[in-house]
């Protein structure tokens, strides 16, 4: 049964919120004065040389140039390439832009490097997997009263944010990857377990939403039998300006539309509250009948599978197509949240 749509951020917010951990983010300090602080300080212990790499033009091309493949070089200072004082400065910063639950996601991504290196170690010329590989870069001097931007990325995570004058006014693309989505085994010389699966919610729950659809529902929903193989417009400065396809949230019942907006939750809410309640007012304030989801390929993991979700203010798009390392298939999850009024505070040209 359909039910009006009537929901406030706010309501948005605490319907979507169900965990100990979730009630916590509630208690988080806004981001900007945090993040502006964190910077400085970071900044404050490096040596020139490592300033120099680290610290760059806000203006510069390179502030907008992000991807989460693995790359021989970055823009920005490597994890690998500070002191023990340095990193902790950096890990504290990345603390600063992330919820708890954000942060215990990049830490593992990061930490996944080293079951990749373990599994992929006798590849000749495969890519590089250290999970000291993550960059560092600020794009302008971090104070209180001026405009800067951050970037903090390696292969499979890419945060971005834009804070002027300690508000944060942009913090797309974020983007978070797994790689085994799921440790089915337990592997020798590396500190992760099996059962490991770091993006957890956002591909149960959408099973969950995918699974409660009537016929009627799904056929609307359903895009394409066979999932495509990467979130569309990687790399790209700017979210693809598509419209968007799929089931309007305004065709599902109340028992869908708390697992719609859960799923929605568990991307806003890597984020600290100020930036994610705003997310949610911005889905709100547009209305979240407007929001669609949207599904291509198998509805069983391990098969290829993809979908999104779009509204007038946001994009989230998540695939699993690709074997993880040791082999099992559709096992390597991408997914990504984007503003579709602009990424890294640039208006997207009409």
């Amino acid at each position: 049964m359909k039910r009006p749509l009537l929901l406030l951020a706010g309501s948005l917010f605490l319907l979507a919120a169900g965990t100990t951990a979730a009630w916590s983010w509630l208690r988080e300090p806004v981001p900007g004065p945090k993040m502006t602080g964190q910077a400085a300080s970071y900044l404050d212990l490096l040596d020139d040389e490592q300033r120099a790499v680290s610290l760059l033009p806000y203006e510069t091309p390179q502030r907008i140039d992000w991807h989460f493949i693995p790359k021989d070089s970055r823009k920005g200072l490597q994890i690998k390439q500070m002191n023990p004082q340095q990193r902790q400065a950096a890990l504290a910063l990345l603390r600063s832009c992330l919820s708890e639950v954000g942060y215990d996601k990049a830490t593992r991504i990061m930490a996944l490097e080293s079951l990749l290196y373990e599994l992929e170690k006798g590849r000749q010329g495969g890519p590089i997997r250290d999970p000291e590989r993550y960059y560092f870069t600020l794009f302008g001097q971090p104070s209180s009263n001026s405009r800067w931007g951050l970037s903090i990325e390696g292969h499979h995570l890419s945060l971005n944010f834009v804070v002027d004058k300690d508000q944060v006014i942009s913090s797309t693309p974020t983007f978070f990857a797994a790689n085994p989505a799921l440790v089915q085994n337990e592997v020798p010389g590396t500190s992760v377990k099996k059962g490991t699966r770091v993006l957890a919610q956002e591909e149960l729950l959408a099973f969950e939403l995918l699974k409660s659809l009537t016929d009627q529902q799904r056929a609307k929903a359903v895009i394409a039998d066979k999932a495509p193989a990467e979130i569309r417009a990687a790399g790209s400065p700017q979210p693809p300006a598509d419209e968007g396809v799929g089931l309007q949230a305004d065709q599902l019942d109340a028992e869908q539309t708390q697992t719609l907006l859960s799923l929605i939750r568990s991307y806003a809410g890597n984020l600290p509250e100020s930036i994610a309640s705003a997310r949610l007012a911005d889905i709100d304030r547009a209305g979240l009948a407007q929001v669609r989801f949207a599904w291509a390929g198998a509805d069983k993991p391990g098969v290829g599978h993809y979908y999104r979700i779009q509204g007038p203010t946001f994009l989230i798009e998540f695939v699993n197509t690709q074997p993880d390392a040791a082999g099992n298939p559709a096992n390597h999850i991408h997914c990504v949240w984007r503003d579709m009024a602009g990424d890294f505070a640039i208006p997207v040209k009409g």
